[in-house]
C-alpha cells in the first residue's frame, strides 16, 4: 500500500500545470490512458510509468487507437449513443486538433487504425464505418442491423470486420466480396460485403481474435461465460463456463498462448491458457477492470483499474502485478504508440 500511494502521489505531482505545457516529450513507444472522469488523455512513458502529457480527449471518452504511424491518437466520444464525434490528438506536440464530425453515425466506440484507415463502430445508428485520413472522409458504412454494435476487429487488410453486438447477443462478421450482378463501376470490379450474424451470449462484449486469425474469443458479460468462434465455420464451437459475469475486455498474448479477461464486477482479472480452455490464474486487481492492453512483445498486459483510479501492471511470465500507474480518474481505453 506504502507503494502504491507513493506511486499515486508521483502522478499527481507530475500532472500539475501539464494541461497547458507538456511534462517530457512523448515517447516512442508510448502508453496512451483515458481517462473518463477528467475527459482526459494521458500520455505515459513505459519506460518510467510516469505521465508525461494530458490532452482533453472531448466529451465522454471510452476507447483510443494511435494511427500507423504512431503521430496521432483518435478518441471516440460516445454518450451513450448520443454524440458524434471523434476527438484527434497531435501526440507530438501533444494538442488536440479539429475533431471528426460523423453526422448520423452515433454512439462511437471501438476503434481501429489499419490499412491506411480508422475503422469504428456507432452504436447508436447500428453501423460500422471507416474514415480515410488522406482525404478527411467516411468512405464506408456498413450496417448490422444489431444492437449496442460496440467493439470491433479488423484484419491487417480491411478486407474483414467483426463486431460484438452487446444487447443482441450477437457476433457480426463481415467479408469484402466481389458483387454479383451490375456492371462494374468506374473505379473497377463492383465490392460488396457479406454478412454473417453469429449468437453468442448474453452481453457479448469483450473479445479478440486468435494471432493465427481461426478463432474469435467473445466474453459474454452477463452469462459469465466465453464463446468461441470458429471463423472459418462462422459458428459458436465451446462455451467455456468460466465464472468472468461483468466481463468487459478480452485479450490474447501476441503468441496465442494465454488469454486476459478482465471484469467490471469482481476484483481479478481471470487468464486462460488457449491450448487448454481453462483457468489459469486469476490476478488480483482492485475493486474492477475494463480496458485490457497487450505490450507488443508480450512481456506487460496493462488493465484500466477504472474504479481505482490506476492501470494495473501484470507480468506476463510471473502472472502478478508489478506496478500501479496513475494516469487520470476513471482510466478506461488504452492504446500503444510507436513512431517507426
Amino acid at each position: 500500500m506504502r507503494r502504491l500511494a507513493r506511486e499515486i502521489l508521483l502522478g499527481v505531482t507530475l500532472l500539475v500545470g501539464s494541461a497547458a505545457v507538456p511534462i517530457a516529450p512523448t515517447p516512442s513507444p508510448a502508453l496512451l490512458v483515458l481517462a473518463k472522469a477528467d475527459h482526459e488523455l494521458y500520455i505515459v512513458d513505459p519506460a518510467t510509468r510516469t505521465v508525461v502529457g494530458q490532452i482533453p480527449s472531448g466529451p465522454d471518452p471510452h476507447e483510443v487507437i494511435a494511427s500507423s504511424n504512431g503521430q496521432l491518437a483518435y478518441i471516440s466520444n460516445y454518450g451513450g449513443g448520443a454524440y458524434s464525434t471523434i476527438t484527434v490528438v497531435d501526440l507530438a506536440r501533444q494538442q488536440a486538433m479539429p475533431v471528426i464530425d460523423l453526422g448520423a453515425l452515433r454512439g462511437p466506440h471501438g476503434l481501429v487504425f489499419v490499412a491506411g484507415k480508422l475503422w469504428f463502430t456507432a452504436e447508436g445508428a447500428k453501423a460500422v464505418g471507416s474514415y480515410d485520413p488522406a482525404t478527411e472522409k467516411i468512405d464506408l458504412v456498413l450496417g448490422t442491423g444489431q444492437n449496442r454494435t460496440h467493439m470491433l476487429v479488423v484484419s491487417a487488410d480491411g478486407s474483414r470486420i467483426i463486431t460484438t453486438n452487446v444487447s443482441s447477443g450477437t457476433v457480426t462478421l463481415a467479408e469484402r466480396t466481389s458483387g454479383q450482378g451490375g456492371r462494374p463501376g468506374p473505379g473497377g470490379p463492383r465490392v460488396d460485403w457479406d454478412e454473417t450474424v453469429i449468437p453468442v451470449g448474453n452481453g457479448a462484449e469483450g473479445f479478440d481474435v486468435s494471432p493465427d486469425g481461426k478463432e474469435a474469443w467473445v466474453a459474454n458479460a452477463r452469462d459469465g461465460t466465453i464463446s468461441i468462434i470458429d471463423l472459418a465455420a462462422k459458428r459458436v464451437v465451446q462455451t467455456l463456463a468460466v465464472d468472468v459475469g461483468g466481463a468487459n475486455r478480452l485479450k490474447f498474448t501476441p503468441d496465442g498462448s494465454l488469454a486476459f479477461v478482465s471484469t467490471l464486477g469482481g476484483p481479478n482479472v481471470t487468464v486462460l491458457r488457449v491450448a487448454t480452455r481453462s483457468v489459469v490464474k486469476r490476478v488480483p486487481v482492485g475493486r474492477g477492470a475494463a480496458g485490457i492492453l497487450v505490450q507488443p512483445d508480450g512481456a506487460n498486459v496493462y488493465v484500466a483499474c477504472t474504479p481505482d483510479d490506476y492501470v494495473a501492471v501484470i507480468d506476463v511470465k510471473s502472472l502478478a502485478v508489478t506496478a500501479r500507474i496513475a494516469a487520470g480518474k476513471q482510466p478506461d481505453g488504452l492504446a500503444w504508440a510507436v513512431r517507426p
